[in-house]
């Protein structure tokens, strides 16, 4: 094989290949993650959000007062989202850690 049969041949491999992926730095599962699956994906959240927004707006709100918006499908590399509520009294705490974590303080309690 010639050099440039070799360099041809390296340049056609499949984007989820072993040669591939070594080049481009990339995990089998950002591999596997094509721009065809991330479109579907992003479909797929839009109408469960849509779904969502429907039922919330036309169903009864005693019964839907306490439905929550559907999590995204998850996808390498992007890290889901962290609530940022902070919770006061009951079961949650008194929160003084989650402000101290806001303000860059350690808080009184501790």
């Amino acid at each position: 094989m010639s050099w440039r049969e070799l360099r041809v041949f390296l340049r056609h491999l499949p984007p989820d290949s072993a040669t591939a992926r070594a080049v481009n730095r990339t995990t089998p599962e950002e591999a596997a993650w094509t721009l065809e699956r991330q479109l579907l994906a992003s479909a797929v959240d839009a109408i469960r959000e849509n779904t969502f927004a429907s039922i919330k707006l036309h169903g009864d709100p005693k019964k839907t007062g306490r439905l929550r918006p559907p999590d995204p499908i998850p996808r390498p590399g992007v890290e889901a989202k962290k609530s940022n509520v902070i919770r006061f009294g009951g079961r949650h705490g008194s929160g003084a850690k989650q402000l101290a974590a806001v303000f860059g303080r350690a808080a009184a309690n501790q």
